[in-house]
């Protein structure tokens, strides 16, 4: 979030905005141990308010976002697309 905002603020008068993207747990191969591991995979789904772990497509929409004009005058947030861990 540091060097997002860092660059937000230097590039911002070059008309160039920075933005990230924060993904919380995924369901994907790098994830599939803790998936696997019953008790882990309990205490983590506990935590996401949404209770479940994300897909790779729910990264989707954010991206699309800020990739397009609607998001012209976002600069320096940092998207989590967690389930509602980080709200917690």
């Amino acid at each position: 979030m540091g060097i997002t905002r860092l660059l937000a603020n230097e590039w911002a008068a070059k008309g160039i905005n920075v933005n990230a993207i924060a993904p919380g747990y995924m369901a994907t191969n790098n994830t599939a141990a803790l998936r696997e591991d019953e008790a882990r995979n309990q205490a983590i789904l506990e935590r996401i308010p949404a209770q479940r772990w994300g897909e790779p497509n729910d990264l989707a929409g954010p991206t699309v976002f800020l990739a397009s004009k609607a998001s012209d005058y976002v600069n320096g947030y940092t998207v989590a697309v967690d389930g509602g861990w980080l709200a917690r």
